[in-house]
């Protein structure tokens, strides 16, 4: 018997999924049945962790983002929130013009920060990291070394590949379609305070 705690790179997970016509239907996820999809039947869940940041220049995915940020907390799921930075960019083609776009940030720190102090205050005895995401290797390798008899296993989005990151954990699996489809949130969530929360329709 082991206690597990489940880290998601929130955005890796999204875009995998967005950037599939056929995946697209599964963002409504349940990432708490998700994460009892890779542990053992004796095993405990003691924490599920997702890190992501709201798009705060478009009214409307905030407003879709909430709404599910909502639903998963009724699931026990604890949000830790990033942020978006400005970025100056040029345009590759002929143009070369400089314009702007956002770049996530503080979401490794935040899965590295939280993945570092459950080991250290023994938590847990096995972290699942769902990502596909190779920042992460360095808090991997540290928590690996510094905390010998944990285990630190890695769950990669569907359509994606991270050799690397596979070849620095325990153990590995792959989010596969028969997952996501089996851990969908109901279209309508009850939110408490928050009231009726449903599906997006663009989710569906």
């Amino acid at each position: 018997m082991a206690r597990v705690a489940v880290f998601i790179d929130g955005f890796n997970v999204y875009h995998a999924l967005d950037g599939n016509p056929a995946w697209g239907k599964f963002k409504w996820l349940d990432y708490a049945a998700l994460a009892r999809c890779y542990i053992g039947g004796r095993d405990t869940l003691v924490g599920v962790y997702l890190f992501t940041s709201l798009a705060t220049w478009n009214n409307e995915k905030v407003k879709r983002h909430m709404t599910y940020l909502r639903a998963l907390r009724t699931r026990g799921v604890e949000v830790i929130m990033g942020k978006f930075k400005r970025k100056d960019r040029i345009c590759r083609a002929t143009c070369k013009q400089a314009f702007q776009t956002f770049e996530e940030k503080l979401t490794d720190v935040n899965i590295a920060v939280r993945l570092f102090k459950g080991a250290y205050l023994d938590e847990y005895d096995r972290a699942i990291l769902i990502t596909g995401d190779t920042d992460i290797v360095p808090a991997v390798r540290a928590v690996r070394e510094l905390f010998v008899g944990k285990q630190i296993g890695v769950v990669v989005p569907i359509g994606r590949r991270s050799e690397e990151l596979k070849r620095e954990c325990d153990f590995h699996f792959r989010i596969r379609e028969e997952h996501l489809r089996r851990c969908q949130l109901p279209d309508v969530v009850d939110g408490g305070p928050f009231g009726e929360l449903r599906r997006p329709d663009s989710w569906k």
